[in-house]
């Protein structure tokens, strides 16, 4: 056969670079196609999920973990296989993840985890090993499949949205949150100081929100403002026989939903049975995640389905709450207005009713940012396990609420006999001066009765300078108002003193319809302003010509 005049033979004889043949140049090109085809079938063969559970390590501890997870079956049909998750696709990082394996073969003859006691007695340092990676590559292998940029906040729920709209603007990584997804958690056993480390933000890794997700927060600023004007008509007016502290009608309000807690506590709040427990270590607020879910989140809570071994039944979840504050540059003024709910009576009081003298009772409480968790739970820092009507309250003794730093841990129902793990009164004292407190303003409907007090060590209720308060119902249309008048500067001990320039963590609590100890509705944290476009409530200051009368107790 001839080829352009020559002989095939001549022609795979032809020499070519470094004398090579044309023939010689062609077996190698066959034999290395071969070799790399050999070579990558055999890896990718060491990605399927029938090699990584095909020694008895991976497949009596980790598969069986992983066929509990929403990676194995999902509504969508896709499965999450190993590879998947712990082999870079690209080919460089996947040859590299190979060599890195070689080390869990030596561990494989060795018989290092060839046990599951030795499995379990390693655990959580393979978990380390992985979680070091992820944050290393920036969850590289999640981002496979998750990644902010084709996210569509509207398909998300509210507290996944303001999660993912936070690590956007922080630098978080997915395994910053999403640790345990497709194993048996046990980031729980990590010290708070390794956790927060390990979850913290990485702020080179922040990006501008994607266009999907800035015209979500356009449009959720512009339902805000709406539903701020909404709020401020939902208010009763005031009848002109009435007394009022202000001309409200020129107050802006802030739509906030109360919520039925149960028997949540500080350390549930931070514990493994809360999903948002790790983005609590990361600084994230509780608003943040829950604001626009509230109601749903008190309606789960009210019926028993968690956190509440005593149902009352027809009990409200959830009530809407219009707030409005005000301010003179001497006098703080709040007020408060809900509507009014159906009798519910509680199966386990007398009567129904757990408090028959006052059908509702408001508490206020105010703190700055020196306070642990204040600032992203509120007054939930105050309320604790071992506190009366909670999981854990001692038989022997009834404990009140207090704050993390008069403690040195939370007492438990086993403890009766024990002292109460308190600090000395002088390292307590030592708190109080610095400031480590909560502001604490109480209101009884019935009797009339005002406390100003604060917590600390426990709740003392009495010692500040004080507070005045009106409450009334407007029959027209079913609202309870209470409005409030409070000097914002004050020397007592056990007063915060409310600078015009900063901003205060400030929450509440309502027993409606005659409850009483936790069967309250609380609020989560806002943030108090004056003349503050940054603050959640803000106070508006209010001219002399604004006011109506000076401040005196309506009539009954």
């Amino acid at each position: 056969m001839v080829v352009q005049g020559k002989p095939i033979p001549a022609l795979l004889s032809r020499k070519l670079l470094l004398g090579a043949s044309v023939g010689a140049a062609l077996f190698f090109m066959l034999v290395g196609v071969m070799l790399w085809g050999g070579f990558n079938t055999a890896m990718e063969a060491t990605n399927s999920l029938e090699f990584c559970i095909s020694c008895h390590e991976m497949e009596e501890n980790i598969y069986h973990d992983y066929t509990r997870t929403v990676h194995f079956n999902n509504g969508a049909g896709v499965r999450a296989t190993c590879a998947d998750c712990h082999v870079p696709r690209s080919w460089i990082h996947k040859v590299v993840r190979k060599v890195h394996s070689s080390n869990e073969l030596l561990h494989k003859l060795l018989g290092t985890i060839d046990t599951a006691e030795k499995f379990e007695a390693r655990r959580l340092q393979m978990a380390r090993n992985v979680w070091k990676t992820m944050k290393a590559t920036d969850s590289r292998e999640c981002r496979n499949c998750h990644d902010f940029k084709t996210m569509d906040p509207e398909k998300q729920k509210p507290k996944a949205r303001q999660q993912h709209r936070h690590a956007m603007a922080a630098g978080n990584t997915c395994i910053d949150c999403h640790m345990g997804i497709a194993h048996k958690k046990v980031h729980d056993q990590l010290d708070t100081a390794e956790l927060q480390q390990l979850v913290a933000p990485n702020p080179a890794l922040a990006i501008v929100l994607p266009p999907q997700w800035q015209a979500f927060v356009e449009k959720q600023a512009a339902l805000k403002t709406a539903s701020a004007t909404t709020a401020m008509d939902m208010t009763a007016p005031t009848s002109p026989a009435q007394v009022a502290l202000l001309d409200w009608s020129k107050v802006p309000a802030r739509k906030v939903d109360i919520f039925y807690p149960g028997q949540g506590s500080i350390e549930w709040l931070r514990g493994d049975e809360h999903d948002g427990a790790y983005p609590l270590q990361a600084g994230i607020r509780c608003l943040e995640c829950h604001e626009g879910i509230i109601a749903d989140m008190g309606g789960k809570i009210v019926s028993g389905e968690k956190l509440e071994p005593n149902v009352i039944p027809n009990k409200r979840g959830s009530i809407p709450v219009s707030v409005k504050a005000a301010h003179d540059g001497e006098h703080l003024y709040l007020r408060f207005s809900w509507p009014q709910g159906e009798h519910a009576p509680a199966p386990f009081a007398d009567g129904g009713k757990m408090d028959p003298e006052n059908p509702i009772k408001l508490a206020l409480t105010l703190a700055n940012g020196d306070v642990d968790l204040a600032d992203q739970a509120g007054c939930w820092s105050a309320c604790h396990a071992d506190v009366r009507t909670m999981p854990l309250a001692p038989a022997s003794r009834m404990v009140t609420k207090y704050l993390g730093e008069s403690r040195t841990q939370t007492e438990t129902a086993e403890q009766n006999d024990k002292p109460m793990k308190r600090k000395s009164q002088d390292a307590i004292r030592a708190e109080l001066e610095a400031g480590h407190f909560m502001d604490l303003l109480t209101y009884k409907s019935g009797t009339g009765e005002v406390a100003d007090g604060y917590i600390l060590a426990e709740r003392v209720m009495q010692g500040g300078q004080g507070a005045e308060f009106i409450a009334r119902q407007e029959n027209g249309n079913g609202h309870w108002i209470v409005e409030m008048k409070r000097k914002l500067e004050s020397d007592k001990l056990g007063d915060i003193s409310l600078k015009p320039d900063q901003l205060y963590n400030l929450s509440f609590a309502i027993h409606d319809d005659h409850s009483n100890a936790r069967y309250h509705h609380v609020s989560l944290g806002y943030k108090l302003g004056f003349d503050n476009a940054k603050a959640e409530i803000n106070a508006i200051k209010q001219s002399a010509d604004d006011q109506l009368v000076e401040f005196r107790k309506s009539a009954k």
